[in-house]
């Protein structure tokens, strides 16, 4: 699942909250709102500082089908 993080510590990652996707917004790790769509989320974090933190695969770990 995608996670996105900014200046100041915040980061937004979308979550499964009472059956409805949310945005959960943190703040150095403590959540500081539950969004219902990106405009809410803006409140909080500007959107140009937002970047998408990307898993890679480790290196030697072997791909299961």
């Amino acid at each position: 699942m995608s996670r996105w993080v900014g200046g100041n510590g915040y980061e937004v990652e979308p979550i499964r909250l009472d059956g409805r996707t949310m945005l959960r917004v943190r703040q150095y790790g403590v959540t500081v709102a539950y969004c219902r769509s990106v405009a809410e989320v803006t409140k909080y974090v500007d959107l140009e500082e937002l970047v998408e933190l990307v898993s890679l695969p480790v290196e030697g770990a072997h791909h299961r089908a």
